[in-house]
């Protein structure tokens, strides 16, 4: 069956996008990352929160624009919300419950991951004892206020456990395996 893995680029303070979902700040970092390119390869399916789906490009203006991966990947997605577009968009199910979402996204991905792409998305799949992994491709930048890439005020510890750590300077990507 698939995993889950969650999957940011954060800042080093912990922030996967800027105020109002801001992802400028992460154009100037893109580049070579060969643990980002092996997952890419090895992902079945996507799990996209409705803000990401819609939200801000980091690729904008530069080959890649409006695709995962900055291009480097093409496959099934499935957008959680409960506002779908009017107009559908191929390739991509819009799905209204998180169990729905994460069912087909495992159907459709075989024995690839489920990228789980944004925080809400990830949060709630950790709430429910879904989520398999996290990936973080940690940036060296302070960017102060944003999105975080956790964020569950009040919430529970979560545990992790150290899969490994690799470098694509100046990314430092550190591969965490959810402790249940």
């Amino acid at each position: 069956m698939a995993k889950l893995l969650y999957s940011a680029s954060t800042s080093t303070d912990g922030f996967i996008a800027g105020v109002g979902g801001d992802m400028s700040w992460l154009t100037p970092y893109l580049g070579p990352n060969p643990t980002m390119d092996d997952v890419a390869a090895r992902t079945g399916a996507l799990l996209v929160g409705r803000r990401t789906f819609g939200g801000d490009d980091p690729y904008r203006d530069l080959p890649g624009e409006g695709e995962a991966f900055g291009g480097g990947w093409d496959g099934p997605q499935f957008v959680l919300t409960h506002h779908p577009p009017a107009d559908p968009v191929p390739g991509v199910t819009f799905v209204s419950d998180l169990a729905t979402a994460v069912a087909q996204a495992r159907a459709a991905a075989g024995d690839g991951y489920v990228n789980v792409l944004g925080a809400d998305v990830a949060r709630q799949c950790l709430a429910a004892g879904l989520l398999d992994e996290v990936l973080v491709s940690v940036v060296p930048v302070l960017l102060g206020d944003g999105v975080r890439l956790f964020d569950h005020p009040g919430g529970s510890t979560v545990r992790l456990e150290p899969v490994g750590v690799t470098q694509a300077p100046p990314v430092t990507n550190i591969w965490l395996r959810v402790v249940r």
